[in-house]
């Protein structure tokens, strides 16, 4: 597209990026070949300040505490009036081993005069499964940050954790609600330890997606997993909940193959000991088994056409059984259902009418079940915006909403 020189104004870039962004979630259309190159740089550029060895952990990982940094690098093409960092950091997969996790730090530039900033842990929604799908790999780690410009304008300290095994190699984390939220609240912690942030214990969750699906469970974990952070909300946009509807309904079209083959992957490497011998021949068809690794190599953004080229044959021939009735595999689902217990902050919900991937209805009756459950929700249904879109869309709603309940500083 050409170089440093001629890239679009960072306001521009965002919006742009959301475009691409509701064209590769929905995996409906493909893909022009400008939006193949623009998608390309961001999901699989060249590391935009520092060469790829920094995602590769020391060996053994040095001893550390969940929310230590590993190593830092500075990024100097960050949003304008800010100061921005990636980073490599302690914290725990599933099984609570220490694991190394990358990730972005970006704060304003008067944070370090402040010292008091809360933090707002930002959960992206998928972007693939494989360790260069990781947003702060690509050319500009900063486009898939929603609402980035603007959290930052209003003092807040953003950190965007890449999620385990991608970035830096090792465990998955697809749709793991343990493994995404201790990488969520871990990444809070390590922008204390970042010279120059002025990152305080107090945290806002904020996710789409995916994304979504970790801050929930973030939320729900973190008085006993972070006792040491002030969690004072969490918001999400079209957030994955009840996985096992979600997948019902997605399964016959080529984005629910797509995520289907991320999360059956993710699973069946996580959870090998609780599912079948053959986790993958179990439910699916032996195309689908023999198509599934190939299509978790793939960036969601960036390989859009060569997951069409795996998934578009297995529409309605993908599964062989339902996964929610199959043993084991109807555990690990319900398992990692978005928790509907109550939720001791207030939970902000934003969800489009015309989303056709996480379908409003079954994150209506996630809302219902966490009303119920005695949780302090909020809860925007946006007409006729669609999945890519609704985090943006929330944000004229969302950030007051934050102001009134996680100020920036205090």
């Amino acid at each position: 597209m050409g170089n440093a020189t001629e890239r679009p104004a960072r306001g521009g870039r965002r919006v742009f990026a959301a475009i691409v962004l509701t064209v590769v979630l929905l995996i409906a259309v493909p893909v022009t070949a400008g939006v193949v190159e623009i998608a390309g740089r961001l999901a699989e550029g060249a590391a935009s300040a520092g060469d790829p060895s920094f995602y590769t952990p020391p060996t053994p990982i040095p001893a550390g505490q969940p929310g230590d940094v590993i190593r830092t690098e500075r990024l100097d093409d960050g949003p304008e009036g800010a100061l921005a960092w990636r980073v490599l950091y302690h914290s725990t997969d599933a099984s609570g081993a220490d694991i190394a996790v990358s990730g972005t730090i970006i704060a304003p530039v008067d944070a370090a005069k402040e010292g008091d900033r809360t933090v707002v842990s930002w959960a992206h929604p998928t972007t693939g499964t494989a360790p260069r799908c990781a947003p702060s790999i690509g050319v500009d780690p900063f486009d898939l940050i929603e609402g980035l410009d603007r959290l930052l304008a209003a003092g807040y300290v953003v950190a965007a954790t890449d999620y385990a095994g991608m970035g830096a190699p090792g465990s998955p984390s697809f749709l793991i609600g343990d493994t995404e939220a201790a990488n969520v609240l871990d990444i809070a912690r390590a922008a204390q330890h970042v010279d120059g942030t002025g990152a305080s214990d107090r945290v806002v969750l904020w996710g789409h997606s995916q994304g979504g699906h970790a801050s929930l469970f973030a939320a729900a974990r973190a008085p006993a997993y972070s006792p040491d952070l002030e969690v004072q909300a969490v918001a999400v946009a079209a957030p994955a909940t009840d996985l096992a509807s979600l997948l019902s309904a997605d399964i016959g079209d080529v984005s629910g193959v797509t995520i289907g083959a991320y999360a059956f992957d993710s699973y069946a490497t996580a959870y090998a000991s609780s599912l079948p011998a053959d986790p993958l021949a179990a439910i699916l068809t032996q195309a689908g088994a023999d198509a599934v690794p190939g299509m978790a190599d793939l960036c969601l953004i960036g390989q859009n056409s060569q997951l069409h080229d795996i998934a578009d044959p297995l529409i309605g021939s993908f599964l062989a059984h339902d996964p929610t009735t199959v043993p084991g595999w109807k555990d690990v689902l319900a398992q990692n259902a978005a928790p509907t217990s109550r939720l001791d902050v207030p939970l902000f919900v934003a969800q489009g009418a015309s989303d056709t991937l996480v379908r409003p209805a079954v994150t209506a009756s996630y809302v219902v079940a966490q009303q119920a459950a005695g949780t302090d929700v909020t809860s925007e249904t946006y007409p006729g915006v669609g999945h890519g879109e609704i985090a943006l869309k929330a944000l004229d709603a969302l950030l007051p909403w934050l102001a009134d309940r996680a100020p920036a500083s205090r």
